[in-house]
């Protein structure tokens, strides 16, 4: 059989290749997006980032890495800088490091519970502090991730009231200046050590305990070496959805807008999540056989703010933003 084609069929099918030959390969196909977090796929948040990986699933294929498996603890956003790494869940005390004045986001008692952070992320002071992170650190932020609140959890059944009282008891608290920091606010003495060492830890007694929102001491089992969580609710416990800005700048305008949607849900969703969880635990590690009680925590508050204000990071702090922020309602 004899085949014939005009010119005109000719010159369709010339630029028919033409403009397949144009389309980049990433444009193909949807791009992947690989996010990383220290925590395990039974956190709520592990939930969260499959809400958010259904809803950009028309643009994208989010891939997600838990455990520190892809990039240790604090190595992320060195990762989404160096564009080793999509998607993070970033520690505003990691962005700290590299912008001193972030600093006081990380400190004791700054907001007073999961409305209060929202309140500030959506200001137009949130909004400062995420332009500073675009342009100083070169990330994204698509909004707070609220995990609970900080509570202290020891081995010693030893009686805390007081921050005296837990003087020279060695808390766990994750490597870097600022963590360190908030442990020698609450009297204690702070060790570093990686998050998921921490369980070891307290049972061979390297460590007497550890800071953590409930709902994690429950996902990592910390209450089996524990005999109690003290109440001191020093921090809320938040970190930073964040985007690697050559993914977010190579974004149409409609698909960032769609992100941050799915981002928004799914936060709000994870936030209500943890509020509920947090709610039912104290009452569930009770009856497990654990003490659990609030301490003098109007003494906490003080000695931290003292230790905060004395520090050499609080030098760095604007000057009226404390004030600015407690304002927030």
């Amino acid at each position: 059989m004899e085949f014939k084609i005009d010119r005109r069929s000719a010159l369709k099918a010339g630029a028919a290749l033409a403009a397949a030959a144009a389309v980049p390969a990433w444009a193909q196909a949807k791009p992947a997006i690989r996010f990383a977090a220290v925590f395990s796929e039974k956190d709520i948040r592990a939930g969260m980032i499959q809400m958010f990986a259904k809803d950009i699933e028309g643009d994208f294929k989010l891939e997600p890495f838990y455990n520190g498996s892809l990039f240790k603890q604090g190595t992320e956003l060195v990762a989404l800088q160096r564009d080793n790494l999509e998607m993070g869940n970033i520690a505003p005390q990691d962005i700290s490091k590299q912008i001193p004045a972030w600093s006081i986001l990380t400190s004791a008692y700054l907001f007073r519970d999961a409305n209060h952070l929202a309140s500030f992320w959506s200001s137009s002071l949130g909004a400062d502090y995420k332009k500073q992170a675009e342009e100083q650190v070169k990330i994204k932020i698509l909004g707070p991730t609220f995990f609970g609140t900080r509570q202290v959890g020891l081995k010693p059944s030893k009686k805390i009231n007081t921050p005296a009282d837990l003087a020279g008891v060695k808390l766990r608290m994750p490597p870097g200046d600022a963590w360190q920091l908030l442990g020698r606010s609450l009297g204690a003495n702070p060790t570093p050590m990686a998050y998921a060492e921490t369980y070891t830890g307290l049972q061979t007694g390297a460590i007497d305990g550890q800071d953590n929102p409930l709902p994690n001491v429950q996902n990592m089992k910390f209450y089996e070496v524990m005999s109690q969580i003290v109440l001191t609710s020093h921090l809320v416990g938040y970190d930073l959805l964040s985007v690697n800005l050559k993914t977010w700048n190579g974004m149409s305008v409609a698909q960032q807008k769609a992100f941050q949607a799915a981002a928004d849900k799914a936060i709000a969703w994870s936030t209500a999540e943890h509020l509920k969880r947090e709610a039912e635990l104290a009452d569930g590690f009770r009856k497990q056989g654990l003490q659990v009680y609030a301490p003098d925590q109007g003494a906490f508050r003080a000695h931290a703010q003292k230790v905060y204000l004395a520090s050499d990071e609080a030098k760095e702090w604007p000057k009226g933003m404390l004030e600015k922020i407690s304002a927030l309602k």
